[in-house]
């Protein structure tokens, strides 16, 4: 456990949490001193949150509605007294399906799908709990991804999908100034992840965590040479949510393997 509580006292909510990126911040907040609370789809990873993590207030909801975002901010208002930091991995992908890959009969299905889980849910969970972010003047970490500045991380939904997230970013950097912080995280390829298709493309039930060789692969493609996990990118999220990023709005850390740095 880390002894430096860069996040003590903060009070947090994180939706998308049961799994992969999302648990790690889970993990890497509550151990720098932040109390946790989560919205989380998936009733199976809502049970193991609750049993392995007592100290956080989970709702099982889905995180593309209204209803559950306002929920949940409900829930961490009333339990901690007030919101200081809102994160948000909530997510699907593709899996690499291009223009030529897609029947014409799915498009309107898996870009509803892709754009209500991808970009949706965020705004729903940023509008949900604005009023306690401005009275506290906190802030908000959403996950972007590497596919949103790099060609061939995805395909023809997921990509603009995370073009749309990495627009919100700035969009809502600049309107909420100065109240309300905001910033990205944009992961690169991940171990562990229990990232799922879509289902309109008939994905739902492919992890991209699962994929075989995955490490080797990820490793193989960035100019670092290794492969992140959960945890390796917690930790900017961790730093964007302190006090020691006030500075720091409208931005985005890559944790990439430096993908930036490629020939």
């Amino acid at each position: 456990m880390s002894e430096q509580g860069w996040l003590t006292g903060k009070r947090t909510l994180i939706a998308g949490a049961g799994s992969g990126i999302g648990r790690a911040v889970v993990d890497a907040f509550l151990d720098e001193g932040a109390q946790v609370a989560v919205l989380e789809r998936d009733p199976a990873k809502v049970q193991a949150l609750r049993s392995s993590r007592p100290e956080v207030v989970v709702v099982e909801g889905d995180a593309t509605t209204r209803e559950a975002n306002e929920l949940v901010v409900r829930r961490a208002v009333d339990e901690f007294g007030g919101l200081d930091v809102v994160v948000s991995c909530v997510g699907i992908f593709d899996f690499y399906r291009g223009i030529g890959d897609i029947d014409a009969g799915q498009i309107d299905d898996a870009f509803d799908e892709l754009f209500s889980v991808n970009v949706k849910s965020h705004l729903h969970l940023v509008k949900a709990a604005l009023p306690a972010l401005r009275d506290s003047r906190g802030c908000i970490v959403l996950t972007e991804s590497t596919s949103a500045y790099y060609p061939g991380r995805g395909g023809v939904l997921y990509v603009p999908s995370k073009f749309a997230v990495r627009g919100l970013v700035t969009a809502l950097g600049h309107e909420l100034a100065p109240d309300v912080r905001v910033n990205g995280v944009a992961p690169g390829g991940t171990v562990g992840t229990d990232l799922r298709g879509a289902g309109a493309l008939g994905l739902g039930d492919r992890s991209l965590g699962h994929a075989s060789n995955r490490e080797a692969d990820i490793a193989a493609r960035v100019p670092l040479q290794v492969a992140l996990s959960g945890a390796d990118h917690a930790w900017s999220y961790v730093f964007l949510a302190s006090d020691r990023s006030r500075g720091v709005s409208g931005d985005v850390i890559h944790t990439d393997g430096g993908m930036g740095i490629k020939a």
